[in-house]
C-alpha cells in the first residue's frame, strides 16, 4: 500500500510541471490570430484613408508641387491658393448656399413623411396594406438611374423644372426610409399605445406624442441617411435644373472637374472643393453616430 501511495502521490506532482507548456500553447494561437486580425483591420483602414489624406493634402500644395508629387502627404510649401480661388473667383459660395437650402429641406420632409408611411404600414389596417408595401420593396430594386427620363418629363409636365421645387419634392419620400420605419415601429408593443388611446387621443396624437419620441433611435438614422444622400445627390439635380443660379454642389465640383475655371489639372481647387464637401457630411454624422437606431428607447410602464 505505500509503495502505491508513493507512486500515486509521484504521479501527482510531475502532471503540474507538464501542463504550464500546454497552457501556453493553448493561449498563445488566440493572442497570434488576435494579432494579425489587428494588423489585416490596420491595413483596411491605411488603404480606405490614405486617398482622403492625399486629398486633403495636394489642396493645399501649389500646381507644380501637385503634379510632380500627387501623392506625398507632406506639402513642401504650404498654400491656400486654391481655397482663396474657390471662395473668390468661382461660384463655390452660390453652390454651397443651393446644396445646403436643398439638404435642410429634404431632410426635414423626408423625416416627416417617411415616418408617417412607416407608421401607416405598421399600424394601420386598411385594403391593400400589403400591395402597397410590395410596390415600395419593388421601387428599392429599381436603379435610380432609370427613373431620370420619366422624372424630368414628370417635372417638366408639372411645371416644377428649373425650380426649388423640382429639386426638393421628389427627394421628398424615400423608399429605404419607409422601410427602415416601419420595421421600427413593428418593433414597438402596440399596448404602448393603448393608454393613450383610452385617455381619447386620435392616430395623429398617438403617432405624434407617444411613438415617435420612441422611434428617436430610427429617426437619427433617417437623418443621417437623408442628409448625406440629398447633399451627395447629383444625378436628379442633372434633370432637374439647368439655371447656374440653382447649381448645387455637386454640379459645380463636377465642372471644376471637367475644367471650368481654367485649363490643365488644378488638382489643388478640385481636391480643395472635395475636401470642403466632405465637412458637413462628416459634421452629421460625427454628432449623431452614438444614436445611429439599435432598439427603441424603453416602453411606458403602468
Amino acid at each position: 500500500m505505500s509503495d502505491r501511495t508513493l507512486a500515486r502521490a509521484a504521479t501527482l506532482t510531475e502532471r503540474p510541471l507538464d501542463a504550464p507548456p500546454g497552457r501556453r500553447r493553448v493561449t498563445r494561437s488566440p493572442v497570434v490570430g488576435q494579432v494579425l486580425l489587428y494588423a489585416m483591420l490596420a491595413l483596411l483602414t491605411i488603404v480606405y484613408v490614405y486617398p482622403f489624406l492625399v486629398q486633403v493634402a495636394t489642396s493645399f500644395k501649389s500646381e507644380q508641387e501637385a503634379a510632380s508629387d500627387p501623392i506625398s502627404l507632406l506639402p513642401q510649401t504650404v498654400t491656400f491658393a486654391a481655397y482663396e480661388r474657390l471662395f473668390l473667383n468661382s461660384d463655390f459660395p452660390l453652390w454651397f448656399a443651393n446644396s445646403a437650402i436643398v439638404t435642410i429641406l429634404v431632410t426635414f420632409g423626408r423625416v416627416f413623411f417617411v415616418s408617417l408611411a412607416g407608421y401607416a404600414l405598421a399600424r394601420l389596417h386598411f385594403r391593400g396594406r400589403g400591395v402597397i408595401f410590395a410596390l415600395v420593396i419593388a421601387v428599392m430594386a429599381v436603379p435610380s438611374v432609370v427613373l431620370l427620363i420619366p422624372r424630368f418629363l414628370v417635372l417638366n409636365q408639372l411645371g416644377m423644372y428649373d425650380s426649388y421645387a423640382g429639386m426638393v419634392l421628389p427627394l421628398l419620400v424615400d423608399a429605404a426610409g419607409v422601410f427602415i420605419m416601419k420595421n421600427f415601429f413593428e418593433s414597438i408593443p402596440p399596448s404602448v399605445e393603448e393608454q393613450a388611446r383610452i385617455d381619447g387621443a386620435g392616430t395623429f396624437r398617438v403617432f405624434w406624442s407617444v411613438v415617435l419620441p420612441m422611434a428617436r433611435p430610427a429617426l437619427v438614422t433617417i437623418v443621417i441617411l437623408s442628409f448625406q444622400g440629398s447633399w451627395n445627390e447629383l444625378t436628379h439635380f442633372i434633370v432637374s435644373v439647368q439655371s447656374p443660379e440653382l447649381t448645387t454642389l455637386t454640379k459645380g465640383v463636377a465642372s471644376l472637374s471637367s475644367g471650368q475655371l481654367s485649363q490643365g489639372t488644378q488638382y489643388p481647387l478640385k481636391l480643395a472643393a472635395a475636401a470642403l464637401m466632405t465637412i458637413p457630411v462628416a459634421a452629421v454624422f460625427f454628432i449623431f453616430q452614438k444614436r445611429i437606431m439599435n432598439t427603441s428607447e424603453g416602453a411606458v410602464k403602468g
